[in-house]
């Protein structure tokens, strides 16, 4: 049984990481809001430029359409964009989106394509580990963590653009924690070139048909689909951020009432144990006053 002094240092301990983790709770309570507002205001525009390049791309010509929208026709190597945090402290944040993409990886070398990932955070590149190493297109950190800025999201979808057209990869796909409330985050995966279709997209691409284009339909396109992909990149950055701040908020809670109740628990032991001492001492004292 330890002895008081180690009780009394173990609650000590204890009580300091619980004033840790319930200032880390505040800090991401009081950034959350702000975050939250920007995702959620992000995402009409998001949905709307998604729906509008998926209905060009369910009425596209594939031989004569651009690559950016329709992708090429034969995929041999494809890049997946992973977006994480760059600090941990954060529950299954980091981890659900590695083990998402390490599944992604797994399924698309079964079908005997090359992967080559592209690293938005340090965390999931610290959890992926030597399974990216010879795999990794790019990398980048500090993205994430305060406001989040268009033009970040604008460089990181250059550098696909560049690399799509040097023929480094002929595909590309993303995955990110997407916002969903204070203590629920969804793993998403979503494709970027090509653009997705889905079946909602019907009714749209029905009334897309009414469209004339001025100017010419390919000289919007090639203005529209860098931009598409960008749009797209920043809106899954702001629910990356802001599913962020909610699992720390939610972990960071979590560990503090787990202190608490580790603070009670071994509170518990040192009074017991200090009573204990304190019986046998006045025993003590007793026997030896009878002996007398």
């Amino acid at each position: 049984m330890p002895n008081l002094k180690d009780l009394k240092t173990r609650i000590n301990s204890v009580s300091s990481t619980q004033k840790i983790t319930s200032a880390m709770k505040m800090v991401a309570a009081a950034k959350l809001r702000r975050a939250q507002e920007a995702a959620e205001s992000g995402r009409p525009y998001a949905a709307r430029m998604r729906s509008v390049i998926a209905s060009l791309a369910a009425k596209a010509d594939k031989a004569s359409a651009s690559p950016l929208l329709v992708g090429r026709e034969v995929v041999k190597t494809h890049l997946l964009v992973i977006i994480s945090a760059d600090k941990g402290l954060c529950g299954g944040f980091n981890g659900s989106v590695a083990r998402l993409a390490r599944q992604q990886m797994t399924r698309l070398q079964g079908e005997g394509k090359k992967v080559q990932v592209y690293v938005v955070g340090r965390k999931a590149a610290d959890n992926l580990g030597s399974e990216i190493a010879d795999k990794t297109f790019a990398r980048i950190e500090g993205v994430q963590g305060g406001v989040i800025q268009y033009a970040s999201a604008a460089d990181i979808s250059a550098k696909i653009i560049a690399g799509f057209e040097e023929g480094s990869f002929d595909s590309v796909s993303m995955i990110y924690n997407q916002f969903v409330n204070a203590i629920t985050q969804k793993v998403t995966h979503s494709s970027l070139i090509p653009a997705e279709v889905d079946a909602s997209d019907d009714a749209s691409d029905a009334q897309a048909s009414f469209y004339d284009y001025e100017p010419e339909e390919a000289e919007i396109l090639g203005a529209l689909l860098p931009q598409n992909l960008s749009t797209q990149i920043f809106s899954a950055l702001l629910e990356s951020s802001a599913a962020e701040l909610a699992a720390r908020m939610t972990a960071m809670d979590n560990a503090t009432r787990n202190a608490g109740d580790m603070i009670d628990r071994l509170t518990l032991v040192y009074n017991r144990t200090r009573q204990a001492n304190i019986t046998k001492e006045l025993i003590e004292i007793i026997s030896g006053a009878e002996a007398l």
